[in-house]
């Protein structure tokens, strides 16, 4: 009987320990983002002076030494398409704001909420379902590898 209880106790504080690194999932992508929520957007801006969508991306997948194209068309024809109700933290959205195709772009960081640069607030986090985002989505990518995910995901 000892050993069941032992067994059962053990059982349990892995489940606890990997519930707990599963509750910290999406913390360090989250606190790479939260570093930089409201900082000016700038056109053509990759620094904390001041991001454009495309570049706010850049600034934070090289956090994970991540490479991506430049622009937000380029990105949005990297990686695989993803559906939306499959998405993942670390995958990026796309928006057509401007009547162009793909012309805004962010980071899903999960619960239905992305991160972006907007022209109007700088970095901030928006909702996929806000009737602006909603009306204008256009795809989501994965450009992560599953390893490379881990990493972002993961605690150091």
């Amino acid at each position: 009987m000892k050993k069941v209880i032992l067994s059962m106790l053990g059982a349990a504080i892995v489940f606890s320990a990997s519930a707990t690194s599963s509750f910290a999932s999406s913390v360090k992508l989250e606190s790479e983002v939260d570093k930089v929520v409201g900082t000016p957007y700038q056109w053509g801006g990759t620094s904390v002076a001041g991001f454009d969508c495309s570049g706010f991306i850049l600034y934070i997948f090289d956090k994970f030494n991540l490479d991506l194209p430049r622009t937000s068309k380029t990105q949005a024809q990297a990686g695989t398409p993803v559906d939306r109700e499959d998405l993942r933290a670390g995958d990026l959205v796309f928006f057509n704001t401007d009547g162009t195709g793909v012309s805004h772009a962010g980071i899903y960081i999960g619960n239905n909420e992305f991160a972006h640069s907007s022209s109007s607030k700088g970095v901030t986090i928006s909702k996929l379902s806000d009737s602006y985002y909603k009306n204008r989505y256009v795809t989501a990518r994965r450009v992560v590898s599953q390893q490379s995910y881990l990493k972002m995901i993961s605690e150091p």
